[in-house]
């Protein structure tokens, strides 16, 4: 089952789109990415293992957030890097958590995504503001695993 069966290639426009403008604000990197079922049960573990994989770690503030899809297990996880969680509490995604649940409950996941996105990025540009010489260390375009 390819990623057009949870988001339409629209969607996925949309999405990618959300994601350019939200970095326009911040030097922090955001990634999405989605799958069908959580490989491990837990959707924070196998976000570690996504974040890794992808190579998220890289960034040079250490400022990247994954937010992570398994959509046949109903699971999620929004994650950061070492850079803003050693600025932030835990429970410093909950909020938007909490937005992305509703919004996939209802089938409204490219909805869900964008305004987490969005959201994402603004609470990135409080710690981590754009800098005139950003360069965009990580890729906008969703990742996908079947």
């Amino acid at each position: 089952m390819a990623l057009d069966s949870f988001l339409n290639e629209e969607s996925q426009r949309r999405v990618v789109d959300a994601i350019g403008v939200a970095e326009k604000n911040t030097s922090g990197e955001v990634r999405v990415h989605v799958e069908p079922t959580c490989k491990c049960g837990d959707p924070y573990e196998r976000a570690v293992e996504v974040f890794n994989k992808l190579e998220m770690y890289k960034t040079e503030a250490r400022n990247g957030v994954l937010v992570y899809i398994a959509y046949k297990s109903r699971k999620f996880a929004i994650i950061g890097d070492e850079g803003i969680n050693a600025k932030v509490g835990a429970g410093f995604w909950e909020k938007e958590k909490e937005i992305l649940s509703g919004y996939l409950k209802a089938g409204k996941q490219a909805d869900g995504l964008c305004e987490v996105v969005d959201m994402v990025g603004k609470r990135l540009a409080e710690f981590f503001p754009y800098q005139k010489d950003d360069v965009n260390e990580l890729s906008d375009e969703i990742s996908y695993e079947e």
